[in-house]
């Protein structure tokens, strides 16, 4: 069963990556554009909220592996981090990008404030991209290495 569960996390952590990736990618872009090419590109967006699906599969089949792990009596600390890394991005979208979702109207309509917004959510999903990548690196070492 370990070794299903880890194949599992380490799908569900890939597909995590696959949107802040996105985001962290397209960012240098992004941040050159003015205010209505902006909230056009902000549109290539609607719908991600599904990934919430994949973030709850990573983290609780992170978790999942850190148990069974532990309770095997092997090492189980880098799916614990992996776990910990995925459930950062949560903290880091709900401290900082939801908030600029909120204030923007999920981009659209833009405040007065909305630079300031734009490098508060570009900056939030670049984070979770160092978070989620970390979660994939940690559960791929420890599937190696066990």
């Amino acid at each position: 069963m370990t070794t299903k569960v880890r194949l599992i996390a380490i799908v569900f952590a890939a597909l995590a990556l696959v949107p802040s990736g996105a985001h962290l990618f397209s960012m240098p872009n992004k941040l050159r554009l003015e205010a209505a090419g902006y909230l056009v590109s902000q549109r290539a967006y609607d719908g991600w909220n599904l990934f919430a699906i994949v973030v709850i599969g990573a983290a609780l089949s992170s978790l999942l592996l850190a148990v069974l792990l532990y309770r095997a009596g092997q090492s189980y600390l880098l799916p614990a981090l992996a776990c910990l890394s995925i459930l950062g991005t949560q903290a880091i979208f709900w401290t900082f990008v939801f908030p600029a979702n909120k204030a923007t109207g999920n981009w659209t309509t833009l405040p007065r404030n909305w630079e300031a917004l734009r490098i508060q959510w570009e900056y939030g999903h670049a984070g979770s991209a160092v978070l989620n990548m970390l979660a994939l690196i940690l559960l791929i070492v420890a599937s190696v290495r066990d």
